[in-house]
């Protein structure tokens, strides 16, 4: 199970509920009274589809686009940036594939609107000096170009006017617009692709294949432009991006995650997350990864960091109870850091809710004082992941 495809699993099988006959026949929306029934292969999801083991080998940008020889898929974005005065944002830009069916059990295609592939995508911004977030959500069919991620000639993955595209050898652009708010940035790759875990096996469970494969870019210079309120605001600033494919789901305690991306300004990142069973207790598989300022990654195991809650925070909108503050220790890296959110809130209350945020980082390495800025997603506590499919 990776860290977020419990809750894609939540939206794409809701989403299949109702809409998920008319994807597969190319037919517009009838009642949904029976329709998941008519869905072949929902009584048993994973059919199928393959599962992540070790030894993959990668090639880019080839394996930036999508798997979906896998049922599960998404591509994330978070960054901080800010105005030449300093004035803060963050922002959120993630998409989501889900296989309806695996590849070749599919009925033959008789319209072009027909599909066995759905997609999702969040877009959320967080103005910390002005205290707003904003948050929005799109889905629709990996048909007819609405939405589909793609890794030749180049990488792009998109939903309508949602999209990621490469814009040459490790660069990028990022453009997301809603109800007056336009972001528009170019991204450039610092440090290369990731391999997290095992050369980008990175296991979630006691069954091996309830793994994934995941790779991130964990620096990302950014520059761009903001249009909010009437206002063009010319940006800078840094991103972090997580690719992650697989075909497994949550182990039948785990309830929800708490995921740290954090970019430290001696160059290095650390991310952490850990798994919290439905009786408070944490996973042993929960893991992590410090990566140099050459990009060297160094695995790190469940009992190679500590995450301690240090403040919490209650949703005015969902009412859920969110930690709101952390101390993570990791003793063999020298690493005493303390985390906050930049805004309190910062929850996405859409389909499914969850908090996801900017977060600011101070503290010490071996002695030696530490800032940062990075993102936190929190996922189990509006609602357990678990329970819901």
């Amino acid at each position: 199970m990776n860290k977020r495809s419990g809750w894609i699993w939540l939206l794409a099988l809701a989403l299949a509920a109702g809409v998920g006959f008319w994807l597969l026949r190319g037919q517009p929306p009838g009642p949904a009274q029976g329709v998941r029934a008519q869905v072949v292969g929902l009584d048993q999801p994973e059919a199928g589809f393959a599962r992540a083991a070790p030894g993959r080998s990668f090639t880019f940008p080839q394996d930036d686009g999508a798997h979906p020889e896998f049922q599960t898929e998404w591509w994330y974005y978070t960054g901080n940036v800010y105005t030449a005065e300093g004035r803060p944002f963050g922002f959120q830009l993630t998409f989501f594939r889900r296989g309806l069916l695996a590849q070749g059990s599919a009925p033959e295609r008789s319209s072009e609107w027909r599909t066995d592939q759905v997609y999702l995508a969040h877009f959320a911004l967080s103005d910390i000096q002005g205290g707003g977030f904003m948050a929005f959500e799109r889905s629709s069919r990996g048909a007819l170009g609405l939405a589909g991620a793609e890794g030749e000639p180049q990488y792009r993955v998109w939903l309508d006017d949602w999209s990621v595209e490469q814009a040459g050898e490790g660069r990028y652009h990022l453009r997301a617009a809603q109800e007056g708010i336009a972001l528009d940035l170019d991204l450039e790759d610092l440090k290369g692709p990731v391999l997290q875990g095992e050369d980008g096996y990175s296991r979630k469970g006691e069954d091996p294949g309830n793994a994934s494969y995941y790779v991130s870019r964990t620096r990302l210079s950014a520059q761009g432009r903001l249009a909010l309120e009437g206002e063009t605001y010319e940006l800078n600033g840094s991103s972090w991006m997580d690719h992650e494919f697989s075909t497994s789901a949550l182990a039948a305690q785990q309830v929800g995650w708490d995921w740290f991306a954090l970019q430290l300004d001696d160059g290095s990142e650390l991310m952490v997350y850990q798994m919290r069973h439905q009786d408070g207790s944490l996973d042993p598989y929960s893991s992590g990864a410090s990566i140099d300022v050459d990009g060297r990654l160094q695995p790190l195991a469940f009992g190679d960091y500590h995450i301690e809650a240090t403040h919490s925070w209650k949703s005015p909108h969902s009412g859920a109870v969110y930690p709101a503050g952390w101390r993570i220790q990791a003793p063999g890296l020298g690493l005493d850091l303390e985390i906050l959110p930049a805004q309190a809130d910062q929850e996405l209350d859409l389909s499914f809710t969850y908090w996801e945020g900017a977060v600011t980082v101070h503290g010490q390495r071996d002695g030696q004082e530490l800032t940062g800025r990075g993102y936190v997603e929190l996922t189990g506590y509006a609602h357990s992941m678990q329970g819901q499919f």
